[in-house]
């Protein structure tokens, strides 16, 4: 009986729904159709014989475009592509820049290393780089050595592997498997199919070459024992000549001229298809290798593009760089900032060191590692890591208390209030909005860091009050950092081994004030 009754109710349901629909379709049939159909067609899947829009007056024909539509689409298109080109392909020139610029001061094979015996300063062209840690980098070419060895020192500072498109291989030391006590790694080539011998910290590249990084700290207001521990015990050598590796060569880039900055015109998808054709194909996904074909940079294939391409990839690439510099400057997610009433910006966008957005629900966070790339180096998961005690973290600072960009020739304070939360020492270095190198001016290192300015007058609050500007307040030349009148400038606050004051947000950088 229950069956029956069922059956019936659904047949009953069958039915309305039949009869909604005929009727549906009759009110459809009664409407007017459109000109040149049978039937009312809706607005919607149609295209006007004219649109409107910020490129120009697109004109079609029954939806098909004029010959001039079409020509003036697919500008754009190549347009818009030369643009994302630009903003995708920066992590791929900046390492590729880096490299060029090491090789100019001589070091090009594995076992030829820079290092910075005598602290980074203004003359060096390096994206953020600063004058308060000792840098040792380098270059491994796994095609031409196949599996690389790196022995680092215990005790060496926080450091790291990238790969040719600056994505992390391995950390090194404190935040690295060695975990500070130092050891062997051995890097493989990405089509290496051999053994893997035992002993190592083993790891494969995505690409050929890769750079490595390493930080060595301070020892008594000097630079000596982090030198004496690089020179005495890193190595690095090719695995087949283990048992009598090449001798290292320490070239030193303190105090020289280098530019390891990519460029900001066409030359750029010059550097980018470098880096293509070098590397294996897998490097890339075929999403980013498509983007970057669609152009003309392709593995295998010249990048010669005809005048027409040339023209709309100079113009591409200019709204690029504009954009990158944007995405520091007129930051439009307020979380990016380290408190709701401040202009002062979380060094790491996103704080993914995959580029992850909302943990990968959002995919890639692709302003995130334009706007990383474009002012700074290094890839390593321990940037997005809670270290209490361990590594660093940073601030961006680029705007005043008010909003707007620093001008170089006015005069700014900045408080630093008491206990920066930082076990070893904090630093605020002042940076060149061109180069997003150090400003150069008559101070060769512009930074103001805890281990070396001794002399640094302290409020009565136990507070430390910082000058930016062209000229020095009458007796503060102690707290001055200066700036370059015609010129704008940023800065960069540094916090080494935080302290759980600052995740906390219990700590913070005060404002940075125009003062007339």
């Amino acid at each position: 009986m229950k069956t029956t009754q069922h059956t019936t109710a659904s047949l009953a349901v069958l039915m309305a729904v039949v009869l909604c629909g005929v009727i549906a379709t009759q009110n459809i049939a009664a409407e007017k159709p459109t000109d040149g159909y049978n039937t009312k067609i809706p607005e919607n899947i149609m295209t006007p014989d004219e649109v409107k829009t910020r490129i120009g007056t697109l004109k079609f024909f029954d939806g098909i475009p004029t010959k001039e539509t079409a020509e003036l689409v697919y500008d754009n298109l190549d347009f818009l592509r030369g643009v994302e080109t630009f903003m995708h392909g920066i992590p791929a020139t900046s390492l590729e820049g880096l490299r060029i610029g090491q090789a100019e001061l001589g070091a090009k094979n594995s076992n030829q290393v820079l290092i910075f015996d005598e602290l980074m300063d203004s003359t060096s062209l390096f994206l953020t780089g600063n004058g308060s840690t000792v840098y040792v980098v380098g270059f491994l070419d796994l095609k031409k050595d196949g599996p690389t060895v790196l022995e680092i020192p215990a005790g060496t500072g926080p450091g790291a592997i990238n790969d040719a498109f600056f994505r992390s291989v391995t950390d090194l030391g404190p935040p690295g498997p060695d975990r500070g006590k130092g050891g062997k790694y051995l890097i493989l080539p990405p089509d290496y199919k051999g053994e893997v011998p035992k002993g190592y910290f083993t790891h494969k590249s995505p690409s050929y070459v890769s750079w490595w990084a390493l930080r060595g700290f301070i020892v008594d207001g000097k630079p000596d024992a982090a030198v004496k521990m690089y020179k005495e015990g890193l190595k690095i050598y090719p695995l087949s000549k283990a048992k009598n590796p090449p001798a290292m060569e320490f070239i030193s880039g303190s105090k020289k001229y280098v530019n390891t900055i990519h460029a900001n015109n066409y030359e750029f998808y010059e550097e980018l298809h470098a880096v293509i054709d070098r590397e294996p194909v897998e490097m890339l996904d075929p999403e980013l290798r498509g983007l970057f074909a669609s152009i003309g940079i392709q593995k295998g294939k010249p990048f010669a593009p005809d005048a027409r391409m040339k023209k709309i990839l100079t113009e591409a690439v200019a709204v690029g760089n504009a954009t990158a510099r944007s995405l520091l400057w007129y930051e439009r997610n307020k979380a990016e900032f380290i408190a709701e009433d401040t202009y002062w910006k979380h060094g790491f966008i996103g704080n993914s060191w995959q580029y992850l957005r909302d943990g990968g629900v959002g995919g890639r966070h692709f302003d995130a590692r334009t706007h990383f790339y474009y002012f700074a180096t290094v890839n390593s998961p321990a940037m997005a890591m809670k270290l209490i005690g361990k590594g660093s973290k940073y601030a961006w600072g680029y705007l005043d208390s008010e909003g707007n960009y620093f001008d170089g020739g006015k005069n700014y304070r900045l408080n630093i209030p008491k206990d920066p939360p930082a076990l070893k020492f904090w630093s605020i270095a002042v940076y060149d909005p061109q180069t997003r190198s150090m400003l150069q001016t008559d101070q060769p290192i512009p930074t103001k860091a805890s281990w070396r300015d001794k002399d640094m007058i302290v409020n009565e609050d136990g507070s430390i009050d910082l000058y930016i500007g062209p000229k020095a307040p009458a007796g503060k030349e102690a707290n001055w950092i200066q700036t370059v009148k015609g010129k704008g400038w940023f800065c960069v606050l540094r916090l080494y081994s935080p302290t759980e004051e600052w995740y906390e947000g219990k700590w913070r950088p005060g404002e940075i004030e125009l003062v007339e």
